[in-house]
């Protein structure tokens, strides 16, 4: 089992956790749709040669910005973490993976 974390504006927040849903992931025994959210604020600058979905290269940009955490089964994660790059607006979504043990 992973878990996944990645973090997405809010106008893009339902359409991620959605298409990782449907790629499997957030499922915990007999539930599904499980996630954990909260909401932030992140920041990055774009760099020469960006295309941006927000902010101006060059300038620093802080956005308010939701952290989501779920798990996903190992034989599942490739494909969400296809489906939450296709489904992510930013060119570079910042995201991390964690492998759970089972204790």
């Amino acid at each position: 089992m992973y878990k996944m974390c990645y973090f997405v504006p809010s106008s893009h927040l339902d359409e991620t956790k959605q298409a990782l849903f449907e790629a499997g992931a957030g499922r915990i025994g007999d539930y599904d749709s499980c996630a954990w959210q909260c909401l932030g604020e992140g920041q990055f600058r774009p760099l020469a040669g960006s295309d941006p979905f927000l902010g101006t290269t060059g300038e620093l940009e802080r956005v308010e910005e939701y952290k989501v955490e779920l798990v996903c089964e190992d034989q599942l994660i490739y494909d969400a973490l296809a489906a939450l790059k296709r489904s992510h607006p930013y060119e570079e979504p910042a995201y991390e993976i964690y492998r759970m043990e089972d204790i």
